[in-house]
């Protein structure tokens, strides 16, 4: 798979290596003289070009790739390129990093984003996992108001412990991805028996996400 990222720091390096490390193909995008530190990810190709630009876009054959990673520390410029990449070039999948939290609402299909990744709401929600049980925690989101990964650790209380996971009835638009017990990720079958201390990993609508807690909690 050939993938752009546009924007060569810190961010958009330690990405391009990840991708490279696991078999893609990686063009690295970045009008900064100083970001261009080839040295640093020397198997993936790079192109000096501002990524708000058509033509910049077009020397970088942005319709060769099957994905767009924004991850420039601008949101605005986030933003452009994310709506250039989708629709000018047609990339199936576009990745926008958030550096603003108050700029997270713009990340949507409007200006061409699949994905949105904010930072200081994976770490918030890392934090929250860490320290709630019997409560559901948001961890990501794929598509913006469509589907959320979501985390709800049982207490000793749960309603559902003992029982197996064809017993409980989740809400529409809700699915059980997996069970996490001690360390271990378990692909959860029907036969599966719920334990105190499950982290239970959910794929879930929004409106799914509020009555999750309900099936696994007595309030």
């Amino acid at each position: 798979m050939r993938i752009a990222i546009a924007g060569a720091g810190n961010v958009g390096r330690a990405i391009a290596r990840e991708l490279l490390d696991n078999g893609h193909q990686v063009l690295l995008i970045d009008k900064n003289p100083k970001a261009m530190k080839m040295q640093s990810v020397p198997d993936a190709e790079w192109l000096m070009a501002d990524a708000c630009e058509i033509t910049s876009l077009d020397n970088a054959k942005l319709n060769n790739c099957q994905v767009l990673v924004a991850a420039t520390g601008d949101d605005k410029v986030n933003l452009v390129a994310s709506l250039l990449g989708k629709t000018e070039y047609g990339i199936p999948r576009v990745v926008a990093r958030i550096n603003h939290p108050k700029n997270e609402w713009l990340f949507d299909s409007s200006w061409g984003v699949d994905v949105a990744v904010s930072t200081p709401r994976i770490i918030s929600a890392l934090v929250e996992e860490a320290v709630s049980v019997g409560d559901v925690v948001r961890l990501f989101s794929f598509r913006k108001g469509q589907a959320n990964l979501v985390e709800l650790t049982l207490p000793d209380t749960s309603s559902c412990i003992g029982k197996t996971v064809e017993e409980i009835e989740l809400p529409d638009n809700a699915s059980l991805a997996a069970i996490v017990r001690d360390g271990q990720v378990i692909a959860c079958s029907a036969h599966d028996v719920f334990a105190a201390g499950d982290e239970l990993l959910f794929v879930a609508s929004a409106a799914a996400e509020s009555q999750i807690k309900a099936c696994f909690i007595q309030s």
